[in-house]
């Protein structure tokens, strides 16, 4: 085989590995599916164009990139035309978190942390501090899959959920896992 075949042949093989390595892990938004698109896309017009490694590798990063950002909008147009009148399993629990993991952060000292997920979609968080002070969060909610999408005007929140009869827990990547009980 010669060196522009075996070139190609390992790309396509480097594609198709990180295609199986990231299709597992989700897609369930278009942010992600964007990203995981763009990155397959960006990798062989990379390696069309420059015809070697690096070219594929700068094509995937910037393919990931830009399908990230694209998806990234399709999701912000689907939660402003969502329907928050719509029950989902959430709908009117309240929560206690139990345990809070922020991954190299150091967890905020609160004395009581309340999560009530509200039938209009919207989440509300009551963060009771040791102090006495009392911090309220409102954010919008909806569920795609096994993902409960958090955002509000300035940023989207994909964690991914599991829930039982008394325990919700919630994970964000390798970042964030939050596990809370039904109150």
């Amino acid at each position: 085989m010669n060196n522009r075949k075996t070139r190609i042949t390992m790309t396509l093989l480097a594609v198709c590995s990180c295609a199986m390595v990231l299709a597992p892990m989700g897609c369930q938004t278009r942010r992600q599916t964007g990203a995981l698109a763009g990155a397959g896309v960006g990798a062989l017009a990379g390696q069309a164009i420059g015809r070697s490694t690096t070219a594929t590798v700068i094509g995937a990063g910037v393919g990931a990139g830009a399908g990230y950002i694209i998806g990234d909008r399709s999701d912000r147009r689907t939660a402003r035309r969502y329907d928050y009148n719509q029950p989902t399993q959430l709908t009117g629990t309240r929560w206690r978190m139990v345990d809070l993991d922020m991954k190299g952060r150091p967890e905020p000292r609160y004395e009581t942390y309340y999560v009530e997920f509200k039938p209009n979609g919207e989440m509300v968080s009551t963060i009771n501090y040791a102090d006495g002070t009392q911090e309220i969060v409102e954010e919008r909610y909806r569920i795609s899959g096994n993902t409960l999408i958090i955002h509000k005007q300035d940023y989207i929140i994909n964690a991914d959920y599991t829930m039982t009869d008394d325990t919700l827990t919630m994970t964000v990547l390798d970042d964030f896992r939050a596990v809370l009980r039904r109150v």
